[in-house]
């Protein structure tokens, strides 16, 4: 956000010169003075700079003015700063009008003209009410607004997306925000324009797609070059650093990701076991300075784009993206992770996005304060969550299947877990049923033990239930296991089908699929170890089998 600013309009071309630099010779060093001679253009500046974030601390307006008198003029631009300071220019004869505003529009000083010298009637007046509002001022947030219902699965859906990319944002429930009523207000918006998100720029966008919002935040820049000498499929940390190797070591490189970077590591509120950062960092973090580190070798990056096949070309691949766009390539790392697996429970898809989530804890967390809240698994995601949640929410329960979380979860997040006070675990618990009208309410669990049932209130619930790896998409005879991982190195002699599929003279490297340069690393790949650290170096291990892949062709 740029300097507060002081806002005049008069009709006389000679006066707003006049007041414009007066103010601007006294005030420019911390204040923006904005003039013009038009309520029009006045009031279509003013939404703008609502939108944008802008703070106006004062404005100075002339009384009578052809379209519409002063008085009128700041009553209207109250509706947009309500807590700016009112001065209204006036002639002598039109002082009764300033005293009667005084109180119809709490007019808070009336300036005769002309005001020579301004040391002696200009600036003490201002100077005042500037320091009043200086004393009550609060910076508003200025990037980018999302405006909607909370319960809306499209307003989750676009929070999950600008969170996921990093990009910080302020959310305004509709229903409860006095900020976002007033914005609702000022921009005509009606409930079928929601959610809305308002960028930087003071436009809006209605109902947006998530396409529309990643080029207006500069993502899906469009493809710069006829061939990469690799396509990373998949931006999660196997991706990041197949991105990072491939572009240091001079190939032209392009990382495609479909919905945000990090993937589920990028998620995770708090890694601790990660090598070299002894107090522990978030899953966001990760992912920014691994896409920082990217960019700056010279990784192009495309997002959100889903690829739909890829396609054979003589010694080159085409991968083509679900708009049809294609892309060549001389070889392709495919490192699309996983999904987490859906619960199939009686209720959930109805409340998902209105309550039930799969991973986001960190995008809704803000929502639950002094709520009760559950979380469905028992790995480190779950774990990581839950104490990211407990942050917020009055109660945080995890839910899982066996007695506790020894088998699935960290040592030191179960250390972490028995050490706050409103986390607690539910073993030999499963959920048979998700309640509620509009959003959730309730869940009806069952004891494993007992087969005793109970109904439990529940504000939301966070499901880490495992992972289906993202391979639908995979043709080409690509190898893949019975649960739809992709299969590579010397494990793919175990197939049956193997030499009918693989062409090649020699034997498939290490992460190299069944298709001659194509490659596959981290979560998607069958055997892999399902570790932050472990897809890291998958990733980087694969640009070296890129390397001598290139050799050969």
């Amino acid at each position: 956000m740029g300097l507060p600013i002081i806002f005049s309009i008069d009709d006389d071309p000679q006066v707003l010169r006049a007041i414009s630099r007066d103010l601007k010779a006294h005030y420019r060093d911390k204040y923006r003075v904005l003039s013009t001679l038009s309520v029009k253009e006045a009031m279509e500046s003013l939404l703008e700079l609502q939108n944008k974030g802008e703070e106006v601390a004062i404005f100075v307006s002339d009384q009578r003015m052809p379209e519409m008198q002063g008085v009128d003029f700041l009553e209207k631009a109250m509706v947009l700063f309500p807590f700016a300071k009112r001065v209204l220019l006036t002639a002598y004869s039109d002082t009764d009008a300033a005293i009667k505003a005084i109180n119809d529009v709490q007019l808070d000083y009336y300036l005769m003209k002309p005001w020579d010298p301004p040391e002696e009637k200009l600036y003490p007046a201002i100077d005042e009410l500037l320091n009043d509002w200086q004393a009550n001022y609060r910076p508003d947030f200025t990037g980018i607004k999302v405006i909607g219902y909370q319960f809306s699965p499209k307003s989750h859906e676009i929070k999950d997306f600008l969170a996921g990319n990093l990009v910080p944002y302020q959310w305004m429930d509709a229903n409860s925000s006095e900020i976002g009523k007033q914005i609702i207000s000022t921009n005509g918006l009606l409930s079928a324009d929601f959610p809305s998100v308002i960028f930087e720029d003071g436009s809006v966008l209605k109902t947006p797609s998530l396409i529309d919002v990643a080029s207006k935040i500069g993502l899906n820049a469009k493809v710069k070059l006829q061939i990469y000498d690799v396509i990373i499929i998949g931006a999660g940390p196997a991706g990041l650093a197949a991105s990072v190797y491939g572009a240091s070591e001079g190939l032209s490189t392009l990382l495609i990701e479909r919905k945000a970077p990090g993937g589920q590591a990028g998620t995770s509120s708090r890694i601790e076991n990660y090598l070299g950062f002894p107090s522990g960092l978030s899953g966001s973090e990760l992912t920014r300075r691994a896409i920082t580190q990217a960019t700056r070798f010279g990784t192009e990056f495309l997002s959100p784009q889903s690829v739909k096949e890829i396609k054979l070309k003589d010694q080159y691949k085409t991968i083509v993206l679900e708009d049809g766009t294609e892309i060549n390539g001389r070889a392709v790392v495919i490192t699309t992770g996983v999904d987490y697996r859906k619960l199939e429970t009686k209720g959930i898809a109805d409340f998902t996005g209105k309550g039930i989530y799969y991973g986001a804890a960190s995008t809704e967390a803000s929502s639950c304060g002094n709520k009760d809240v559950y979380v469905l698994g028992g790995g480190n995601s779950a774990g990581q969550a839950a104490m990211y949640l407990s942050k917020f929410a009055k109660n945080v329960y995890i839910i899982v299947r066996k007695t506790d979380l020894s088998s699935s979860m960290s040592s030191y997040l179960i250390d972490q877990i028995k050490n706050t006070e409103n986390v607690s675990i539910l073993g030999c618990t499963e959920i048979i049923q998700a309640t509620g009208n509009e959003h959730l309410e309730g869940l009806r669990l069952v004891d494993l033990k007992t087969g005793e049932e109970r109904d439990a209130p529940a504000d939301a619930l966070f499901i880490f239930i495992g992972a289906k790896p993202y391979t639908e998409w995979v043709g080409l005879q690509i190898i893949k296991n019975n649960k739809g991982f992709i299969e590579t190195g010397r494990e793919m002699k175990a197939y049956d089908n193997f030499r009918q599929v693989w062409k090649g003279q020699r034997d498939p490297y290490l992460l190299e699929t069944s298709s001659p340069g194509i490659f596959a690393a981290g979560d998607v790949r069958a055997g892999a170890m399902n570790r932050v650290t472990s897809a890291v170096g998958e990733g980087s291990m694969a640009i070296s089998f890129v390397h001598q892949y290139l050799n050969e062709v």
